[in-house]
């Protein structure tokens, strides 16, 4: 069985932490931010910390494997 490739959508959006917990930036950062109010845009600045089910499939796709 050949070996399984890692995705490269997970490599950009997602790096490891020491801990093996998944980092990544919250969603929503872009732009038009002028009509959201302080407390949700203070929010978006802080990492989104992946772990549980979620973190041990993505961890899967980006290891291959």
């Amino acid at each position: 069985m050949p070996k399984m490739k890692s995705k490269g959508a997970v490599k950009k959006r997602f790096r490891l932490t020491k801990t093996g917990k998944l980092k990544s930036n919250r969603p929503q950062r872009g732009h038009m931010h002028a009509n959201k109010d302080s407390a949700f845009r203070r929010k978006k600045r802080s990492a989104l910390i992946t772990d549980g089910a979620w973190a041990k499939l993505l961890k899967r796709m980006l290891a291959g494997g």
